[in-house]
């Protein structure tokens, strides 16, 4: 679902009573602690490790992926060549949710059939963290000084960042 913006009469940056909350400068709405709410993010910053090498030797590493919906998870279903190798439902999957890789015009389930073992590993994790997982991240409060900042709740793996 896409967020729309303010309504008639609520533009940013119209102080007080606009219904946006506080601006930079004045007091937490809600008194102490209170979390403002971030629109909804969909999609998702990535670098490949060893990146996507096209047809002219040009390698790829930063691309973005999407949150996936219920249609992308059932469409590769149906498709007879996931049908007759299960392993490849996350090539197919991936190929509808990556939206940009380096400079390529279009990414497909082809070309991630064509990555690195490593890079489409990576991939395979990074949608699994985006979409199973979800945001881990909590709004609190210093329970001394009343700062309010988020932390992370799901913690990393050992070596990752």
């Amino acid at each position: 679902m896409r967020r729309q913006g303010p309504g008639p009469g609520q533009g940013q940056g119209q102080g007080q009573g606009s219904g946006q909350g506080p601006t930079p400068g004045e007091g937490p709405a809600g008194g102490p602690g209170a979390a403002v709410r971030e629109p909804l993010r969909t999609e998702f910053e990535f670098e490949l490790p060893r990146g996507f090498v096209d047809e002219s030797g040009t390698v790829h590493r930063n691309g973005s992926m999407r949150l996936a919906t219920a249609r992308d998870e059932l469409v590769p279903l149906r498709d007879v060549r996931v049908r007759e190798n299960p392993a490849y439902l996350s090539v197919v999957l991936l190929g509808r949710v990556i939206t940009r890789l380096g400079t390529m015009a279009m990414v497909h389930d082809g070309t991630v059939e064509n990555m690195f073992a490593s890079d489409l590993a990576f991939l395979q994790d990074f949608y699994r963290r985006i979409n199973a997982e979800g945001h881990t991240r909590a709004a609190v409060s210093c329970p001394h000084c009343e700062g309010a900042f988020e932390v992370e709740l799901a913690g990393s793996r050992l070596g990752e960042s």
